[in-house]
């Protein structure tokens, strides 16, 4: 009797890719037409080169992307991988030589990039209205266009402008001030007397306004609660990702102002200052009071002492603990931070340590028997 022939199954990748493929045609570009690359140009503002009437019905990855669908290419040095996709045209920052796709000449790719992304895809929305199981409360005003989703809950004497989208469980609490195109995701929560601008976008757990780290110890040996009777501030088109928090002030405010964007696991302390279109990567913690000016960068794991300033268009690098004002423009890495040149350089010496230390140690020796011999 001869066994049973094994039955050929798709490779995880391959039924991955399969996968894809039915969700992107049931809701990737859903409702929206192709595009032939010309059209796109003009859209965006850039120039073909090669043939503009590729029909263009999608964006992918350069390695993912297939005849009809449109890569960029954000670093040149990464052009010989253009030889291996199957693209249909690539967002570039110049013509791509010898390379089978055409290419959308771009004077900011990525950027480009994000603009075509936009154009073929769109999230879903929830529907219009309030939902039956919503609490809002009487004395809260909510503005025209509203989507409030299954359990949400907005406070007393809280006023939210137009087009407010509030997913399942998400919670405002009383008091709180919301401009217009706020989207609030599920079991985000924006505690007391809170104010927030237009166009403000909180990802799915973020905390804003919970009550900042303050403790004192009492003659008594106990920490007593120091309450935290601030707010927090967040101005237009701010975003925050998921499971972050932004604390309310002791006295005062704690303020992110425009434009700023925030990470998923990131901690703002009471009475910071994030400045205008600061970038705060994930896993970044801030101590209380600490002010970052325009334009800060602030990498993955980073961390500041409080009461410091870092300056306009500085940038610390990842992992990096901040213990000291960054002047404008200033690069730190290392904790502590210092300027990130010397420490690239103290970081090459670093693995080179047990060599030197062997050769101070070879060295000491031949002191110790030159002194004998002369003695």
């Amino acid at each position: 009797m001869r066994p049973p022939q094994a039955r050929a199954y798709p490779t995880p990748h391959r039924r991955m890719d399969e996968w894809m493929r039915n969700v992107r045609s049931a809701w990737f570009n859903k409702g929206m037409p192709s595009f032939t690359l010309g059209q796109l140009a003009e859209v965006l503002g850039c120039e073909v080169a090669g043939d503009a009437g590729v029909s263009i019905t999608g964006v992918s990855s350069i390695e993912r992307a297939g005849p009809t669908e449109i890569a960029f290419l954000a670093n040149m040095k990464y052009a010989p991988k253009i030889k291996a996709s199957r693209a249909g045209a690539i967002i570039a920052a110049e013509r791509l030589e010898n390379a089978s796709a055409a290419t959308l000449v771009s004077s900011n790719p990525y950027h480009d990039f994000a603009r075509a992304l936009a154009l073929f895809y769109q999230a879903p929305k929830p529907r219009l209205g309030i939902h039956s199981t919503a609490a809002i409360a009487a004395s809260a005003r909510v503005g025209a266009n509203a989507s409030i989703g299954a359990y949400a809950v907005v406070g007393e004497d809280t006023v939210i402008g137009a087009n407010a989208v509030l997913y399942p469980h998400a919670v405002i609490y009383d008091g709180c001030i919301i401009g217009d195109d706020f989207t609030a995701h599920s079991h985000v929560s924006v505690r007391e007397y809170c104010r927030i601008g237009n166009r403000v976008t909180l990802h799915n757990g973020v905390v804003i306004g919970g009550d900042g780290f303050g403790f004192a110890k009492g003659n008594d040996g106990r920490q007593h609660k120091i309450p935290q009777s601030g707010i927090t501030v967040l101005e237009d088109d701010v975003e925050v990702q998921t499971l972050s928090s932004v604390d309310r002030a002791t006295i005062g405010e704690t303020r992110v102002k425009r434009g700023a964007k925030i990470d998923s696991l990131v901690q703002i302390g009471h009475a910071c200052t994030v400045g205008e279109d600061n970038i705060i990567c994930a896993q970044t913690g801030l101590a209380g009071s600490t002010k970052l000016e325009e334009n800060v960068i602030m990498a993955g794991q980073t961390g500041s002492s409080g009461h410091l300033t870092i300056h306009k268009n500085a940038i610390v690098w990842g992992q990096a603990g901040v213990g000291h004002d960054v002047p404008e423009g200033g690069i730190v890495s290392g904790s502590p931070a210092f300027d990130s040149r010397e420490w690239l350089r103290a970081s090459a010496a670093y693995t080179r340590l047990p060599e030197i230390l062997r050769t101070v140690r070879a060295l000491e020796r031949r002191v110790a028997e030159l002194e004998k011999r002369t003695t």
